[in-house]
């Protein structure tokens, strides 16, 4: 596969300054000379965690919470944002004592992604969470979130429920599946 050469910028701007999503437009030059203005979503912040939790080898913890851009209860993977200072381990497992009520005595980093790469610049890290632990901190939800123990062999049911529609959330659990299955001595 050949290696093309990133676009030179020829400048960047910022659009709408100050707001939770900011916008940058690239004035960008291609290899072939072609020039485009690009816009792209500057996110606040570090990036996010998607944490798996698993209770036992074969069962992941899930939570039901509310889902405004949806309107309805969304079952999902435990998340949040990275604070300043933190390493992604050390912001899941604050995000799993706040929304689960557990921490994790194994974390581990199995992968990373992006929800839209041709116009944000977001990334999340695929956190696995074993070896967990009873410990509540206190969080930003507005009522308790619901936990649902899901086995793993079933995840293909899961994705099908009108109520687990997230992709970040079907994605970590296959990754973290083929992880488990490849890695032994982590199952």
């Amino acid at each position: 596969m050949r290696v093309k050469k990133l676009p030179t910028v020829h400048s960047r701007s910022e659009t709408e300054p100050g707001g939770w999503m900011r916008r940058e437009q690239l004035d960008l030059e291609f290899s072939n000379g072609q020039r485009r203005t690009y816009t792209r979503l500057l996110t606040h912040g570090l990036g996010s965690v998607i944490i798996v939790p698993m209770k036992d080898a074969d069962t992941v913890l899930l939570v039901r919470e509310y889902a405004c851009g949806l309107h309805h209860y969304e079952l999902g993977l435990p998340k949040g944002r990275i604070e300043r200072n933190e390493h992604p381990l050390e912001a899941a497992n604050r995000e799993l004592k706040e929304e689960i009520g557990y921490g994790a005595r194994e974390l581990c980093e199995i992968n990373a992604f992006s929800l839209a790469p041709g116009y944000m610049t977001h990334v999340t890290h695929i956190i696995l969470a074993q070896d967990l632990y009873e410990e509540r901190l206190e969080g930003d939800e507005p009522e308790e979130l619901d936990i649902v123990p899901w086995p793993m062999t079933d995840l293909r049911l899961l994705a099908e429920r009108p109520d687990c529609t997230e992709g970040r959330t079907i994605a970590a659990l296959y990754f973290a599946r083929d992880y488990l299955k490849d890695n032994p001595s982590h199952a």
